[in-house]
């Protein structure tokens, strides 16, 4: 059994699954032969590189329309843009 790092101020945390989730985890740890608590680290280091991604992004689009560098437009217009885009896309030369 392999032994979680020591880290001084963090606390073991229990996490409930469904019966569904559990099989699923149990059936993963099986299959490739590594504990279900790396696997479960593992997905949440995932999970949080890609949210820390997410809101660095977000920051900054904000911070863009905040200073004035980019100008916020209507829902309507941006989908519009969008369609016209694809459009011209489907009717290009190949």
């Amino acid at each position: 059994m392999t032994r979680a790092p020591t880290i001084p101020n963090l606390k073991a945390m229990e996490v409930h699954f469904t019966p569904e989730w559990e099989a699923k985890l149990a059936e993963l740890a099986t299959t490739t032969g590594r504990p279900a608590n790396d696997l479960l680290q593992d997905a949440m280091a995932g999970y949080f590189d890609e949210l820390m991604q997410a809101r660095e992004m977000l920051n900054s689009r904000y911070d863009d329309l905040k200073s004035g560098r980019v100008q916020p437009i209507d829902g309507e217009e941006a989908f519009a843009r969008l369609r016209e885009k694809t459009e011209a896309q489907r009717h290009r030369p190949a």
